[in-house]
This record gives structure tokens, C-alpha cells and sequence, in this order.
């Protein structure tokens, strides 16, 4: 597997508009080999006949099922409001907006 050199860490500083050392462009290019190489081993791993997944066990809705039950009426739901306005909760104004 063909390694990172130290030009092409340089170029994509230049390309990221980020300024680098030239010791952290000899780091940056040994960790980006290393994280290429391992990429391409997971690549060779992977078969044919095992299906793309986005996690390695399945998943399930753990959500509890709807209920119908009996909720409030407006007038209860508005009782404890501070302020109300044609049946809705009255807040104050933030946007500047009329």
C-alpha cells in the first residue's frame, strides 16, 4: 500500500488553509498512512455476500405503543397560564414582530 508522503499532507494543508510544521507534516503523513492502510484492510475483509449495515446488531423500537387517554380541555390547559390571548398562551414578544 502506497504510503502518504509529506508533499501530499502539504498540499491538503494548502487545500484547508492550514498552516503546518514541517515536523507536523512528517506526523500527519505517518498517521494518515496508518489510517489508509487500515481502510483498505477492512476492505479486504469484507465479503461479497455479507449485506451494507449501519450498525453491527440489529435494531428494535424500544418506543412504548399510543395510548388514547383523557387530557386536558383548553380552559384546564390555559387555568395556571399568566397571561392568555384568544384561547392560546400569551407570550411576550421577541422578534420585534407584529
Amino acid at each position: 500500500m502506497p504510503s502518504i508522503t509529506r508533499e501530499e499532507v502539504a498540499h491538503l494543508a494548502r487545500l484547508s488553509r492550514l498552516e503546518l510544521k514541517a515536523e507536523e507534516l512528517d506526523h500527519f503523513a505517518e498517521q494518515l498512512t496508518a489510517i489508509v492502510d487500515a481502510v483498505a484492510r477492512v476492505s479486504e475483509i469484507a465479503a461479497e455476500d455479507v449485506p451494507p449495515t449501519s450498525h453491527p446488531l440489529p435494531l428494535t423500537n424500544v418506543m412504548r405503543a399510543d395510548v388514547v387517554r383523557p387530557s386536558l380541555t383548553p380552559a384546564e390547559a390555559l387555568a395556571g397560564a399568566p397571561a392568555v390571548e384568544e384561547q392560546r398562551f400569551r407570550v411576550p414578544q421577541i422578534l420585534g414582530e407584529d
